[in-house]
């Protein structure tokens, strides 16, 4: 309650500067004015006056102070009440609402605000519902589209325009395909669906496979993948490697959508303290500073013109987020955005790591082995 309520001292300074101040100085200048009275006119029983006189000013600012600072603070709780309650609805959380104990005005607004609330979360359940319904309804017809482009891209008659049109066709399939499985990961957020499958986790080796997977891309782009490990002896972490590896998989397509100009992409993956870092820069023209500080906000896509569904990395936040970490989003000195994913180590290798052997794991039908070098396209290569 202690910003209650605004500038200068909030509620309570204002009712002591506005109303106790000037009604408790126009009983005392009365009670002075009677002093005098008394005192000049040679009242033979003055002093019992003033007695009585003092005594009664005394208890009227009393009851005065007491009464209104009652009232006051009555009013400080509800307000803050419903500052809190705002501050939950700013931040999606609907459906808590501030019990009113008024019947006044002040009553009147919590009603109002607890209806708001059931509007927005009624609003927010429909717009739920229908993302999730359609896009299920999309799944079946995009996988029949693509499953019939694939087969016809491996038909040798096929050439020319026709086989330019049959990639597109294919190409724009997986991207809707991509954009339905973002609505269905943003609707299981909304509806509390949205769980984490915890396990011990090579990092670096989600990381690898996610540039494995982009390797081709990154080679149609025409685009250079440098990759560097900077610990030999990164410890391991608790999470879920599916929405990890969804996580470096969304960064990196949004690298190579928005840094293409660029040409190289850098991926790095360090030790800093009790932290796994990730950092993924691209070299294209940034982002505008004006429109940083919204680029995880739901559905939102800036100035850029290159299409997408805006939830990307708002899905990517709440996956980090759940597994304790951080996800920052900034521009790279000297051109470029750099994305820096931040995740706790596990509790057990929270000191200082141990030596200990490289780890093995079997990546996408390869056998890989962490070593600190430079990926180029995809392919490892040893300094």
């Amino acid at each position: 309650m202690t910003a209650a309520l605004g500038k200068k001292g909030g509620i309570r300074a204002r009712w002591l500067r506005e109303c106790f101040l000037p009604a408790g100085g126009a009983v005392l200048a009365a009670a002075v004015i009677m002093t005098l009275f008394a005192l000049l006119s040679g009242w033979e029983r003055a002093g019992i006056f003033l007695a009585l006189l003092w005594g009664l000013t005394v208890l009227a600012l009393a009851a005065l102070f007491l009464t209104g600072a009652s009232y006051i603070r009555d009013i400080a709780r509800q307000l803050e009440r419903l500052r809190a309650h705002t501050r939950r609805m700013k931040e999606g959380a609907y459906g808590d609402l501030t019990k009113s104990r008024r019947d006044d005005e002040l009553g009147e607004l919590t009603d109002s605000l607890n209806e708001l609330d059931g509007e927005i979360s009624r609003s927010k359940a429909t717009q739920s519902e229908f993302i999730s319904s359609v896009s299920h309804e999309l799944r079946t017809p995009l996988t029949a589209i693509m499953g019939w482009a694939e087969a016809l891209e491996f038909d040798e008659a096929l050439q020319g325009d026709s086989r330019r049109g049959v990639e597109i066709i294919s190409r724009e399939a997986a991207r809707l395909t991509k954009m339905v499985a973002e609505l269905l990961e943003f609707t299981r957020i909304q509806d509390g669906r949205f769980n984490l499958n915890l396990e011990t986790v090579d990092l670096a080796a989600e990381v690898e496979d996610a540039m494995f997977t982009y390797r081709n891309l990154m080679e149609q782009e025409g685009l250079t993948l440098r990759y560097e490990l900077r610990d030999e002896d990164l410890p391991q972490i608790d999470g879920d490697p599916e929405r990890l590896k969804q996580v470096f998989l969304n960064i990196l397509d949004n690298a190579a959508k928005y840094g293409r100009d660029g040409e190289t992409i850098e991926v790095s993956v360090n030790r800093d303290g009790g932290e796994v870092c990730v950092a993924v820069r691209d070299h294209g023209p940034g982002i505008p500073p004006e429109e940083l500080p919204r680029v995880k906000e739901r559905f939102y896509k800036g100035s850029s013109k290159e299409r997408g569904s805006g939830i990307g990395l708002a899905v990517c936040e709440e996956i980090v987020t759940r597994h304790g970490g951080t996800l920052s989003i900034e521009n790279a000195p000297g051109g470029g955005v750099l994305a820096t994913v931040r995740l706790p180590v596990r509790e057990t290798e929270a000191a200082e790591p141990k030596e200990k052997p490289p780890v093995r794991e079997k990546s996408h039908g390869r056998d890989k082995q962490q070593t600190k070098g430079t990926a180029i396209h995809g392919k490892e290569k040893s300094k």
